[in-house]
C-alpha cells in the first residue's frame, strides 16, 4: 500500500475515493522508562526509551490506518498526518493517523 503525506502519488492518477481512515493507539508509559526520562531530564540527553515507545506506537498507528483503507478496497491513503498528545497525568501516549483512502493506477 501506497501510504504518503503529498495529496497525490507520482506517477499514478487516483481513480477513486473512500474518505477518510484513521489509525489510533495509545500506550501506557513504562515506570522505569518515566523514571529514566527524569533522570535524563536533569543531566541531558536523549531518552531512548520514550524514543522506542513513540517509534512503536507510530508503526502501529500507521499499520492500522492501512489495515482500514484495505478492508475498503483501497490501494493508497493520501495527505496523511500524524498527531501526538499526552493523556492523564502524562503517563499516556496517544498517537492517531489519519488520510484518505483512494484507489490508483498508472498514469
Amino acid at each position: 500500500m501506497i501510504v504518503t503525506t503529498t495529496p497525490t502519488v507520482e506517477g499514478y492518477r487516483i481513480t477513486g475515493y473512500y474518505g477518510i481512515v484513521f489509525g489510533e493507539v495509545i500506550t501506557g508509559i513504562n515506570f522505569l522508562r518515566d523514571f529514566g526520562a527524569g533522570i535524563r531530564n536533569l543531566v541531558g540527553g536523549r531518552s531512548a526509551g520514550y524514543e522506542e515507545e513513540l517509534m512503536q506506537a507510530r508503526n502501529q498507528a500507521l499499520e492500522e490506518l492501512q489495515q482500514r483503507a484495505a478492508a475498503l478496497g483501497a490501494h493508497a491513503i493520501v495527505g496523511v498526518d500524524m498527531d501526538y498528545e499526552v493523556l492523564g497525568q502524562g503517563n499516556m501516549l496517544m498517537v492517531t493517523a489519519s488520510g484518505t483512502a483512494v484507489t490508483v493506477e498508472a498514469a
